[in-house]
């Protein structure tokens, strides 16, 4: 009885100190763009692989349904504000109109970590993000070899105000503009980050054009819709952005030429990393960026490409 009642108490005292480690924690909102993309999926794995690394550091996770809804993004913050999160990690669906709540929550003494996409204010501690200029110079150089320099291509974009496809647009148009003047952007219309209006407009450009000889997608909705557009075509190549399994289908199947790829569980890992720096006392660095990568059929079973697109989300995640 008297052993019983010893690992009883034990017992006790055991659940109380995790409780009280648990009060004690410390707090990091993380807040993406949306929910749905395998791209979030990663980078919240990410930020729990880096919480279990610093004990007494936990992640609170939440984001808005859709890619387009920065309205939700924004009462997601303000709710973090005032639930007194200790520090705040943000992809800004919209550069300028987040711009006020990131304000807001500096005002308020709460530490905010940029990633993902810029937002148009100096008040965050760091900034993690792909380069993403670089990101389309990498996709057009791509482009303008497969293409051998010249051909009509169509552009698929995200979304008028979302800062990181914008940078990956424009890289991609520069580029082209001066390694490859032989070849002409028919078309550029918006997916707004969504699978089933990327695959529209990508029918209405093909449709509108049909002499086109390749597509650039900018993320994973654009690149799916763009994907299933040409499933039964031949002759237009696509170069993408982002990686699921139905991109990986389709590098396979030779439907995409290539994508350019991101490493977004080390994006989380860094953000969760650089908010404990703050939080400890320390300076993180401000701008961290974090370099694309291309992926083909020839090298999409390399280690270091296998690392960046197939994290094993079930081991933080579930």
């Amino acid at each position: 009885m008297q052993k019983s009642a010893a690992l009883f108490a034990l017992a006790a005292l055991a659940l109380s100190l995790a409780a009280c480690n648990r009060a004690n924690e410390r707090r990091i909102g993380f807040i993406p763009k949306g929910r749905t993309h395998l791209f979030w999926q990663s980078v919240h794995a990410g930020a729990v692989a880096a919480s279990r690394e610093n004990a007494g550091f936990g992640v609170v996770w939440n984001g808005p349904a859709s890619e387009t809804d920065f309205e939700g993004q924004i009462q997601i913050v303000d709710s973090m504000i005032n639930q007194h999160l200790d520090a705040i990690c943000l992809a800004p669906i919209d550069r300028k109109v987040l711009v006020n709540i990131v304000n807001r929550a500096s005002s308020a003494g709460v530490p905010v970590i940029i990633f993902d996409s810029p937002v148009d204010t100096d008040q965050f501690v760091a900034q993690v993000a792909t380069d993403n200029y670089a990101a389309g110079q990498l996709a057009a150089t791509r482009v303008a070899d497969i293409l051998g320099g010249n051909g009509r291509i169509a552009e698929v974009a995200v979304e008028p105000g979302s800062a990181s496809t914008m940078a990956r647009e424009k890289g991609f148009e520069d580029k082209i503009a001066s390694i490859a003047p032989g070849i002409k952007i028919a078309d550029k219309q918006y997916g707004m980050a969504d699978f089933a209006q990327s695959l529209k407009v990508s029918e209405n450009m093909l449709t509108a054009a049909p002499d086109l000889k390749g597509m650039f997608a900018s993320n994973e909705s654009s690149t799916v819709g763009a994907l299933r557009a040409l499933k039964g075509r031949t002759g237009v190549k696509l170069v993408g952005f982002d990686f699921s399994p139905q991109i990986l289908e389709g590098l396979k199947d030779g439907t995409i030429d290539s994508v350019v790829v991101q490493d977004p569980f080390q994006m989380g890992f860094k953000s969760f990393v650089a908010a404990v720096t703050k939080l400890k006392g320390g300076t993180p660095g401000r701008i961290q960026d974090i370099t694309p990568a291309l992926v083909t059929k020839a090298n999409v079973d390399n280690p270091e490409i296998q690392r960046r697109i197939n994290p094993d989300l079930d081991k933080y995640l579930k």
